[in-house]
């Protein structure tokens, strides 16, 4: 028996909406991750991106457990001295609810060119509308 290698041309895209209404941050974003890196194809392959593209709707309506608004943190630094900026998640979700969901996905997947190329797959609306229609996306539910 031979080993099957994916071609490009092997790989089909689907498009998913999921409403992220109530669904827990962290179990939604496993969900993203594992469509975005292929994970649910039969021709899966760690080195290639075989994943589909997925439309995230009400990411303002998610919810976390716990006391994570307002003690999970997200830092960054500009390189610049004093730089360092912290941010809650409560002031997150206020300031741009998308980027929470954002960067939980991000965390999930390969930290290389691979996983820069399957993030951008990753359409994040606060609202319920989207402008994907055309893509004919399928519901999912997670």
């Amino acid at each position: 028996m031979k080993t099957y290698v994916v071609k490009p041309a092997d790989i089909s895209r689907e498009w998913y909406v999921i409403d992220a209404n109530g669904k827990t941050l962290g179990r939604l974003a496993t969900e993203v991750a594992k469509l975005l890196h292929g994970k649910h194809k039969p021709i899966f392959a760690p080195h290639m991106d075989t994943g589909d593209y997925v439309i995230v709707v009400n990411a303002d309506l998610i919810r976390v457990t716990g006391r994570k608004y307002s003690d999970k943190m997200y830092y960054r630094h500009s390189t610049y001295p004093g730089g360092f900026r912290s941010q809650t998640l409560g002031d997150l979700m206020e300031d741009n609810p998308t980027r929470a969901i954002y960067f939980a996905v991000r965390g999930m997947l390969p930290k290389n060119r691979l996983g820069r190329q399957m993030i951008k797959k990753l359409k994040i609306y606060a609202g319920k509308d989207h402008p994907h229609q055309a893509q004919q996306p399928k519901p999912l539910e997670v």
